[in-house]
């Protein structure tokens, strides 16, 4: 592939909802351009940018795949991302590094919860964008219904550049309205041809839409059109570009990726109106703290790794964009996070699962690199004397936690290692060691992403797993005062054992950070100085197994304030059991209850939602603390237990047809209801007797 000059590159990341064609456009974008010879099919397992085991065996896309196409002097580089939302981390780094959005929208199924999710992407990151209508040969095609569904969802700027002739069976031909050319299928291509006399009306008054719309982006061009001048195709389709790249038009194309038709006329409208990194700029940080905007004039080198993938051929492999420099095989670059210099290898350019060696990647431009020793996501690669830190992508918390564990008695170690690949190559999958259950928890976007990776898991690290409801950290504590003697005698031949103490247990202050609030009241030696650390050692021994419910105790106070000894008899251990049984015996007398983890969660809907939402939090034991109004959304701000929270995504999900989204984080303890606690409680004991 020869080398291109950053004015003539073009990212674009391919969005919208799971089946509406991106990785059959993709396909179809490489056919078109030559890149590959043969048409392959999703359902066939057969394309480009499907290539993870996983994908074609569900035959969805997981991953964000990436590849260029050579079309007119320009390079594509496209980058097909995943529809399902559990894969939604892949989206936000496409987005990060592509410096366009097209927004694929099946005809015959129009708007749907992943077109507006992207359009959502696609306006955080706030990408010039265009609208590709796909599957124009389809049944119940129809490009007007999904024009005017576009336009009720996302306002008046999303334009037609093309209109079809024809729909789904007897789709034929587009209109081209900035050239007024109509282009109809002449065997496996197309021929120019007169636009359809039944069409002329309706092409005219979209050409007058298209030239008002497009007029407001340059204020010369406005003045024109207002005097009643018409506007030439080149004129048109500089104020398209320069809207689009505003982002006060949004063009709507249309084709169909399964016979390609409209896919060269895609092509022609990416590479004459859509952004080339050269308009791109993005802030950085310097290494005084100070905001510095990069761009690809500058000189020195800035990359961004976004993505890290774990290659069976090539070892670990550093995906990154240039966003000013040059990077080159062979050489070294500065890694701003960890302060070292990296051995840059040979450099590559990705085109579905194949790596194409190359000699530098420059300005603007995607590539990858093999075998970075501690490069890893979201890391910035920079000349030394530069050190400016790349603002890192903002990847979305997961939402949904379940315990794992190996099938196979001996795969631990081999769980530990595949798990913490898996996690470095996907920032939304995190992996941690329970300290409160001793349980290993992964975290994901939802039941089908940690399902995946459960997969991945089994296939690169040959370890089966289980996956499991997570144990709630319940806690112990008291409400009330016990007083207690608590003796441990032994006396039956040879040296005996003798403790004996008197403990008054209470509620501890809250405000105390140690889960034991141990005081010594001991008088006149009723029991030596010696053996007072082996009492509070005793105590200490057992917090962690609670006598209630076998959870940890918290927030005890213990005073030992009495006791006895034996001259020869009394040992530490002795007045360790001794200490431990009182505890016990005092725990359960002094209104021993349960606690439970509670959590702050927001949750976003639309406010035809609301009541489903808010009424299953009610069955699930949530306070609502408020709600307020946040861009077209409603956001309810409310307290749940966690031991309610396992599954809340796929409830969600559920409830709101996937257009509701939840943040968690921990807040406090709070004491569980007796009825459920009475069912905790039983459902331990059996446990413990079995």
């Amino acid at each position: 592939m020869k080398e291109y000059g950053t004015e003539f590159l073009r990212n674009v990341a391919l969005v919208g909802h799971g089946g509406a064609g991106k990785t059959s456009l993709a396909e179809a974008m490489l056919f078109v351009t030559k890149g590959i010879n043969r048409l392959g099919r999703v359902d066939d397992g057969t394309t480009v940018m499907d290539y993870d085991p996983e994908e074609t065996r569900r035959q969805i896309s997981i991953n964000t795949s990436l590849a260029p196409a050579e079309w007119k002097n320009h390079k594509v580089n496209i980058l097909d991302t995943p529809g399902y939302f559990d894969f939604v981390g892949d989206v936000t780094a496409a987005l990060t590094v592509a410096d366009a959005g097209l927004l694929v929208v099946c005809a015959s199924s129009g708007v749907e919860v992943g077109t507006e999710k992207g359009w959502g992407y696609l306006e955080e990151v706030g990408l010039p964008r265009a609208v590709f209508v796909n599957k124009m040969d389809r049944e119940n095609a129809s490009f007007n219904r999904v024009v005017a569904e576009l336009r009720d969802h996302f306002g008046p700027k999303l334009v037609p550049v093309q209109l079809p002739i024809g729909e789904a069976e007897s789709f034929s031909g587009i209109i081209d309205l900035m050239k007024m050319k109509a282009f109809v299928k002449d065997g496996d291509s197309f021929k120019e041809a007169p636009i359809p006399g039944d069409l002329e009306a309706a092409v005219e008054a979209a050409r007058e839409e298209l030239i008002e719309a497009a007029s407001v982006a340059d204020d010369e061009l406005m003045m024109k059109y207002l005097e009643g001048e018409s506007l030439t195709d080149q004129e048109l389709e500089h104020a398209v570009s320069l809207g689009t790249q505003k982002g006060d038009v949004v063009p709507i194309l249309c084709g169909s990726s399964q016979s390609t038709f409209g896919v060269s006329a895609l092509l022609d409208h990416i590479v004459q109106v859509m952004p080339s990194p050269a308009n791109r700029t993005i802030t950085g940080t310097g290494a005084d703290g100070s905001e510095v905007t990069i761009s690809t004039n500058d000189s020195d080198l800035s990359a961004l790794v976004y993505k890290t993938m774990a290659d069976p051929y090539v070892g670990k492999l550093t995906l990154f964009r240039v966003f000013s420099g040059t990077i080159r095989s062979d050489s070294s670059a500065y890694n701003v996070r960890t302060g070292q210099n990296e051995r840059i290898g040979q450099l590559f350019l990705i085109a579905g699962k194949d790596q194409v060696p190359v000699s530098k990647i420059g300005p603007g431009d995607l590539g990858a690199v093999s075998k970075l020793q501690d490069t890893t996501t979201n890391d910035t690669l920079s000349s030394k004397d530069k050190k400016v830190s790349i603002k890192p992508i903002a990847f979305p918390k997961p939402v949904m936690t379940m315990a794992i564990q190996p099938k196979a008695k001996g795969d631990e170690d081999k769980i530990g290692s595949g798990l913490a690949r898996l996690s470095e190559e996907d920032p939304t999958f995190t992996v941690e060691k329970s300290i409160h259950t001793g349980q290993n928890l992964v975290s994901g976007m939802g039941d089908l992403h940690l399902e995946v990776m459960c997969s991945r898991l089994h296939k690169k690290f040959g370890v089966e797993v289980e996956l499991d409801t997570p144990v709630v950290p319940y806690r112990e504590t008291i409400r009330g005062t016990a007083d207690v003697e608590g003796k441990h005698k032994k006396q039956s031949g040879g040296r005996g054992q003798f403790g004996h103490v008197f403990l008054k247990l209470s509620p501890g202050d809250p405000e105390h950070e140690d889960r034991l609030e141990f005081i010594d009241d001991i008088f006149g030696g009723a029991v030596p100085r010696n053996f007072i650390p082996a009492v509070e050692k005793g105590l200490r021994e057992i917090l962690d197994d609670g006598p209630l419910a076998g959870y940890p105790v918290e927030n005890v106070r213990v005073s030992l304030y009495d006791g006895s000894y034996h001259a020869v008899d009394s040992s530490e251990m002795a007045f360790k059991i001794a200490a431990s049984m009182a505890f016990k015996k005092g725990f359960l007398e002094a209104n021993p209850v349960l606690l439970e983890p509670i959590m702050n969660v927001e949750i976003t809907v639309p406010e035809a939602f609301m009541g489903d939402v808010m009424g299953d939090m009610n069955k699930k034991r949530g306070r609502i603390l408020g709600m307020e109004p946040k861009g077209g959304m409603q956001v309810i701000r409310t307290q749940v237990p966690m031991a309610e929270m396992f599954k809340y995504a796929i409830d969600l999900r559920s409830m709101t047809q996937g257009r509701g989204s939840f943040t968690s984080e921990f807040s406090h303890y709070e004491e569980v209801p007796m009825n459920i606690a009475e069912q905790i409680i039983a459902e331990s004991k059996k446990k413990k007797d079995e």
